[in-house]
């Protein structure tokens, strides 16, 4: 249900205490409220007069004086300067003011922005055991820090050592066989799929013992797969540039050159 329309100042008596009212509540930007008062009354001279007075009377604070004050508020609760200009722009300041602000309340209250990153990081995780390493920096992103100050925060976690990516965590459950038979069937060589493991983080130590394993139970055949692979593409082995791109397909593919060499033998007899 839509609420009704405001009633419509009728004098400027009537805008004043619209601003009182509203000023009463929290404080507000002079954008944030001319756009209330631009709700009261479209008499622009009324809004002018309103806001001129109290800013000269204190009553509204200028947008530096803002600006500063919110400064000095976000830091006590330990948010970053980021935050800070995102905040300030969206309540209509501009980053000239929002820039001089930070400036005057850094060097007048000695703000260690790595210091304080590292603050709200232990104050916000006592341990790292149920969160990653990525919503650890989309939070403390969000609260205004940069990179170099949330990997700074961190290193100087007790609990440092605990923290692991998306990645890391769905690395150490993986069953490297399991994975290995995955990329085989999608016509993955040996080479490529070692690679992509160690790229997904994977413990690969025992990756030939699994591999030997896989053969010998005749799960992967890397000798069949590379033949396979050759004959999804139809290269006219007989011609030489043909079968140069058809040898290097199959390396990019991940097999050895004693594969390669085995499937091209089978496809020219």
């Amino acid at each position: 249900m839509s609420q009704p329309p405001l009633r419509q100042a009728k004098s400027l008596d009537n805008v004043f205490n619209s601003a009182y009212w509203h000023l009463s509540q929290q404080d507000f930007t002079i954008s944030e409220l001319r756009s209330k008062l631009e709700r009261k009354t479209t008499n622009s001279q009324w809004i002018d007069t309103v806001i001129c007075r109290l800013l000269e009377s204190g009553y509204l604070k200028s947008n530096i004086e803002f600006a500063q004050r919110f400064c000095q508020l976000s830091f006590g609760n330990d948010i970053g300067v980021g935050a800070i200009k995102r905040k300030l722009l969206q309540r209509g300041i501009s980053e000239v003011d929002i820039t001089d602000a930070l400036e005057k309340v850094m060097s007048e209250q000695h703000i260690d922005s790595y210091q304080m990153a590292s603050n709200r990081l232990l104050n916000k995780f006592e341990h790292f055991n149920n969160t990653t390493a990525e919503k650890v920096f989309s939070q403390m992103t969000n609260k205004g820090f940069n990179r170099a100050e949330i990997n700074y925060a961190i290193e100087q976690h007790p609990a440092k050592d605990t923290l692991r990516s998306k990645l890391a965590i769905k690395a150490e459950k993986a069953d490297l066989a399991v994975e290995i038979i995955k990329l085989y069937k999608k016509g993955k060589g040996g080479s490529l799929i070692l690679q992509e493991l160690k790229q997904r983080l994977i413990d690969v130590s025992d990756f030939e013992q699994i591999v030997y394993q896989l053969s010998l139970s005749e799960q992967v055949d890397f000798y069949a797969s590379c033949k396979a692979e050759l004959d999804k593409k139809r290269y006219d082995l007989s011609d030489f540039k043909e079968k140069s791109k058809a040898y290097a397909y199959l390396c990019r593919k991940g097999f050895s050159s004693d594969e390669i060499k085995h499937a091209m033998l089978l496809e020219e007899e």
